[in-house]
């Protein structure tokens, strides 16, 4: 299935985005990604500036008649001076060196979350001495929650061996039952071993861990941003690419002794893990710094 906006996710205009006004109009349309960043074409990105910028509002009126089943709830555009935390009124920081469960080798510190003065978070992990790496997470655990909807971030991701990006839910009772009773929702994973390849998971009890119920998608067009999302309804959960589904998890997904366990309220976590069970350790060829950058973040809520 390929959502009605697809066409309208992921494109630049000439490399340079329009100004904020005509981002705010991007949010009347939740299936266009980012309307300051719209590829037109050659013929177009070289007309008058005015001439382009009424084609695009032309876009935003046809992406608003067919995407009316949505309304905007939540959203980061990650916009403030360069080297600024993320806004704490959304964000809070995971901080530590405990392995998070995963034998994953980074310390997680305040310091490596930061915006670059160009609308991006950057999640920066660091070598410190062999073996030895800081990184950053983030959450909206106690902030912000959702409870089914249209959930999705525009992310470019890093590569290389060890190297684990991602972008997820956990379910907001986490504290209480633990997990995988929680429940996780894995938007976007990436094994940097596996640059073109993005994975969206589920766990919850009686599949997690290595059993959650997963699925892959190639990454065309090199390294360069792309839109990662869920539909999340009271019955199931659709994985998209760039407006393309390439999953759909239901109640029916689940092996005999499984929970369905998606009908409560989730926090959403962007991290840059180094190593782990899955990715592995780095290796002599992965370069550091690695930066994950986030262009935003938005939350949809249906009608």
């Amino acid at each position: 299935m390929r959502d009605p906006h697809a066409y309208a996710w992921g494109y630049d205009l000439g490399g340079e985005s329009l100004s904020e006004d005509w981002r705010k109009r991007g949010e009347m349309c939740p299936g266009c990604a980012r309307m300051d960043r719209l590829t037109i074409g050659p013929q177009v990105a070289n007309l008058p500036h005015k001439a382009a910028r009424f084609l695009i509002f032309i876009a935003v009126l046809l992406c608003q008649g067919q995407d009316a089943k949505w309304s905007l709830v939540w959203a980061d555009y990650f916009d403030g001076p360069a080297g600024s935390a993320p806004d704490r009124s959304k964000w809070m920081f995971d901080v530590g060196a405990t392995g998070w469960g995963n034998d994953e080798l980074q310390d997680y510190k305040r310091e490596n979350v930061f915006l670059d003065g160009h609308g991006h978070l950057v999640i920066r992990a660091i070598r410190t001495a062999p073996g030895k790496y800081t990184s950053g997470r983030i959450k909206t655990q106690g902030l912000f929650e959702v409870q089914y909807g249209k959930i999705e971030a525009s992310i470019k991701i890093p590569r290389g061996q060890g190297v684990w990006p991602a972008f997820w839910m956990l379910g907001k009772d986490i504290s209480d039952v633990g997990w995988p009773r929680s429940g996780e929702i894995d938007v976007m994973e990436n094994v940097g071993k596996e640059p073109s390849i993005v994975h969206g998971t589920v766990h919850g009890p009686g599949y997690s861990g290595a059993e959650g119920i997963s699925a892959g998608r190639a990454l065309g067009g090199g390294r360069k941003f792309h839109v990662y999302g869920v539909v999340w309804s009271a019955d199931s959960i659709d994985f998209f690419v760039d407006g393309n589904a390439y999953s759909k998890v239901t109640r029916a997904s689940l092996p005999a002794d499984g929970v369905w366990i998606f009908d409560k309220p989730f926090f959403l976590l962007l991290n840059l893990a180094i190593g782990g069970d899955w990715p592995g350790d780095p290796d002599s060829a992965t370069r550091f710094p690695q930066s994950m950058l986030v262009d935003w973040v938005k939350v949809w809520k249906p009608l």
